[in-house]
């Protein structure tokens, strides 16, 4: 049997900002414990049409002046924290020990830090970072006078500075890097690509317009949180304030949860949706991105899947920006491991003898003290099933694509050959409320045990191999591709209403030779049909397991998901399987 990472959550505090932006650690000789000063400051900054002050915390190493300059490092929390979360200033502990001047600061709308929260908009957050940059490079002072003299500069005005931090404090990165090129590395960890598709993701390849269905959980429970930062941090800064209707948000983050809520998609309330989400997202920037960029990316993650910064990563590569990308264990739904796996784990500190920090540190040491050092592999992934600590990565040049095929068959099994195919057809129909389940996206974060995931009989059709002659490794996003009959669907999919297109959940269980059934993270793959006259190709959730010899894989189209928004009205589905014309799955195999 493979080794199995827990369905331990995360704390909160290390979902919503605190843990997630601290697991960095450089080789450079440290300072010793307690000689670096720290100096509270304040910047007041133009971000998004407001005046307002930005909170931030500057560590000075000792012996670091305008004679003995060094590199800086400029980080921010994840959503929901501030420059005084544990990690967040841990952050400027360790880089300032290790010799490099750290800012840390709120990011806008947290803590101290005025502004509203506006989902790390370039235009804003990223600018708002450029200011900081500014007093870095010796362009400006802080609001008390302090000037910074005594950082590295490659040019007047240009400071040696880095970027880390995870989730909220990682897109952050590549929005600043978009509006500034001073930036000289950047590490984001755990973030997205794109939030249309994180919070509203569509997994049929080609989707175009065509919205996906709603992460209700993870969607709400974020914006709960903003919405409540006026009473988490008390502050009367009238910048952080923007209306009784959208207390804390920008209007247009208010607009497009309030639209995700109400179930409907309407034509050009749906553009506008999808254009927002999209224009504070990597996605739409990313083409002035040059900084070298190394992508940590967490396989237990259903807010921000592998996919997410496999997108990222393939239109770094292909535009020429040194990039480099590792899926590690953990990210938003958990997944941390005990220190004897050699994973990163924050709380055990072991910075320095994980894989993942051993990497992030010469990616430093490479781009910010300008070391001839190797950054490692284009591509790792950690390995579950491996019990030791000095080989639970494997490394490779590129992301694996799908390599094998097995076929969906009329008599619900998924054969290795099409003329295996039987034919045949069969239905399942959604009920008017949810009928499978995944996850409880917050359960684990507020500490309530989250069920099992299962299907209700007659809501979901499945297919299921013969048991696995040998031990079988995926490693990347696998892909179906799919026909189905749906003629309600049909009848109303030309509404103008795209909720009313048929949706679906495909997903991939590994069967033990008991019968019970693990879904791989509990992660699935909602579809919106585009058109379900026509068929279309999903994209799975990337996921890196094993799947051990004598088990069986099933794969489950399924009506429903509790974590999400689903059908509206009842849309029965058939599947007809022949041997000339059937549904495939392909997966990417590693031998």
């Amino acid at each position: 049997m493979s080794r199995r990472v827990p369905r331990s959550r995360a704390p909160l505090a290390l979902v919503l900002g605190a843990t997630l932006t601290a697991p960095l650690a450089l080789t450079a000789p440290a300072v010793a414990a307690g000689q670096y000063t720290v100096t509270a400051l304040k910047f007041t900054v133009q971000a998004g049409g407001r005046t307002c002050t930005v909170d931030a915390d500057l560590y000075r190493p000792t012996g670091v002046d305008r004679a003995r300059p060094a590199p800086a490092v400029l980080a921010t929390n994840g959503f929901g924290g501030s420059k005084s979360d544990g990690s967040t200033d841990a952050i400027g502990k360790a880089f300032a020990q290790r010799g490099y001047v750290s800012l840390i600061y709120s990011g806008l709308g947290f803590g101290r830090s005025g502004c509203l929260i506006s989902l790390d908009d370039p235009t804003i957050d990223g600018v708002a970072a450029s200011r900081l940059i500014d007093f870095l490079g010796g362009r400006r002072a802080a609001d008390d006078g302090t000037k910074a003299d005594f950082v590295t500069l490659d040019g007047p005005g240009d400071p040696r500075v880095g970027m880390a931090g995870g989730s909220y404090g990682g897109a952050v990165q590549l929005a600043t890097a978009a509006v500034d090129q001073r930036v000289d590395a950047l590490v984001p960890m755990i973030t997205w690509n794109d939030l249309a598709y994180a919070l509203d993701p569509n997994n049929a390849v080609g989707s175009g317009g065509v919205p996906g269905a709603f992460k209700w959980q993870w969607a709400n429970g974020f914006y709960l949180i903003g919405e409540g930062q006026p009473l988490l941090e008390p502050n009367l800064d009238p910048s952080r304030i923007n209306s009784l209707a959208c207390l804390h948000f920008v209007t247009k983050a208010c607009d497009t949860i309030r639209t995700l809520n109400s179930g409907r998609y309407p034509a050009k309330q749906t553009a506008e949706l999808l254009s927002y989400a999209r224009s504070v997202s990597p996605v739409s920037y990313l083409k002035r991105v040059k900084a070298p960029t190394l992508l940590v990316q967490g396989q237990a993650d259903s807010l921000f899947n592998l996919n997410e910064a496999t997108a990222t990563y393939k239109t770094l590569k292909a535009q020429g920006t040194p990039t480099k990308m590792i899926w590690q264990s953990w990210g938003h739904s958990g997944g941390l491991t005990d220190p004897a796996s050699g994973e990163l784990n924050l709380s055990q500190g072991n910075l320095e003898t994980s894989y993942v920090g051993r990497r992030i540190l010469a990616w430093f040491d490479r781009y910010l003290r300008k070391q001839h050092v190797d950054t490692g592999p284009s591509f790792a992934y950690y390995r579950d099933w491996i019990t030791d600590p000095g080989g639970t990565y494997a490394t490779a040049d590129r992301v694996p694509e799908p390599t094998r095929t097995l076929y969906l068959s009329g008599d619900g099994k998924l054969v290795d050959n099409r003329k295996k195919v039987a034919r045949g057809s069969r239905t399942y129909t959604n009920w008017l409320v949810p009928t499978s389940h995944s996850e409880s996206s917050l359960y684990g974060i507020i500490g309530l045990p989250d069920p099992a995931p299962y299907d209700t009989k007659g809501t979901y059709l499945g297919w299921t191999s013969e048991p696995l002659a040998r031990t079988t490794d995926v490693v990347g996003a696998p892909r179906a591709t799919l026909k189905v009959v749906s003629p309600k669907a049909e009848r109303t999919q030309h509404s103008g209403d795209a909720a009313d297109k048929l949706v679906l959940f495909a997903k991939l269980y590994d069967v033990a030779p008991d019968g019970t059934q693990t879904l791989v993270h509990r992660l699935v793959a909602p579809v919106r049909v585009p058109d379900v006259t026509r068929s279309f190709t999903v994209t799975l959730p990337g996921i890196v397991h094993r799947y051990e010899k004598g088990h069986r894989l099933r794969f489950v189209v399924a009506a429903s998901d509790d974590a999400y928004f689903g059908n509206r009205g009842i849309k029965p589905v058939t599947v007809v399987s022949a041997p000339e014309d059937t549904g495939v799955l392909r997966l990417p195999v590693i031998d």
